[in-house]
């Protein structure tokens, strides 16, 4: 065993993928232990995040496979969460900064503002950037957020930028939650399967997020703000509120058409202020 763990603190690693979250969970355990047990394995990984992973110019951590100077989404739970943590233990706010940059500069070239979802890779020598939101990765990134905000100091003045990002993200994800509760493996296509590691990493990290303040608890489990709320109404064909506005819609077409004078046009139906001469008819328009 003794043997197995010596080699464990030697080996170097060659990429994230082989950190990873691990350094994280290491961390979060020799804070709750304080017995110096995993600090050997803690330094030799944290050392090769901050320090020896490869980067781009501005300090992004980023890979060269498939392509040079690529950045992968995944890399943002494989990171931030381990350098948070590493600053809470060792209260060095050099690693909160490397943290909260990867976050802000990591969302600058892969959010998507008017979806609120991020894409899965981007490479720098590339003029366009194709856009493919999937569930999965968007997961770690949310989850990476909670992640840094519960040790992130409220003083560090990235924090209000951090927490910003996490609201924007969240409130993407659950614009695009299916009526089952699940979500797309291609969050915004809904022709893709209904992805159940994604939905349960989204339901951790709202939860989180709301038990922690982070989000609005009204906003996400409140009053008729959940998509469950609509789509399992149950439907009555006595309901009232139903015949109503049918009625009303009903009456104000027909004024409508006997207000207007509608001609096929282009193949569509133009509503026209004074009669036009064209040779396709409206059907059922007198």
């Amino acid at each position: 065993m003794l043997i197995a763990v010596h080699r464990f603190i030697r080996y170097c690693p060659h990429a994230l993928d082989d950190a990873r979250a691990m350094c994280a969970a290491m961390i979060k355990a020799e804070r709750a232990k304080q017995d110096g047990s995993l600090r050997p394995m803690i330094e030799n990984f944290i050392d090769y995040i901050h320090t020896k992973e490869f980067r781009l110019e501005d300090g992004t951590l980023a890979r060269n496979r498939p392509h040079l100077n690529t950045l992968w989404l995944d890399d943002l739970f494989m990171s931030v969460p381990a350098l948070a943590q590493m600053g809470k233990l060792t209260g060095d706010v050099k690693y909160y900064d490397d943290a909260v940059k990867q976050v802000l500069q990591f969302s600058q070239r892969m959010f998507n503002a008017e979806k609120g979802l991020y894409m899965l890779g981007w490479v720098q020598g590339m003029d366009v950037h194709p856009q493919f939101h999937w569930a999965r990765a968007n997961g770690w990134a949310v989850m990476t957020l909670v992640e840094l905000l519960e040790v992130l100091p409220e003083s560090h003045p990235g924090y209000a930028d951090v927490l910003a990002q996490l609201q924007a993200h969240i409130a993407g994800l659950a614009s695009y939650q299916h009526g089952t509760g699940f979500w797309h493996q291609l969050i915004d296509r809904n022709d893709t399967y209904l992805e159940t590691s994604a939905t349960a990493i989204y339901a951790y990290s709202i939860a989180r997020a709301i038990n922690r303040g982070y989000i609005d608890k009204q906003a996400y489990s409140g009053m008729a703000f959940d998509p469950a709320f609509y789509y399992f109404r149950p439907v009555n064909p006595y309901a009232t509120h139903g015949y109503g506005p049918v009625l009303l819609a009903g009456a104000e077409v027909i004024s409508l058409l006997k207000n207007s004078f509608p001609k096929m046009n282009d193949s569509a139906v133009m509503f026209y202020p004074e009669e036009i001469e064209t040779d396709q008819p409206i059907f059922g328009v007198e």
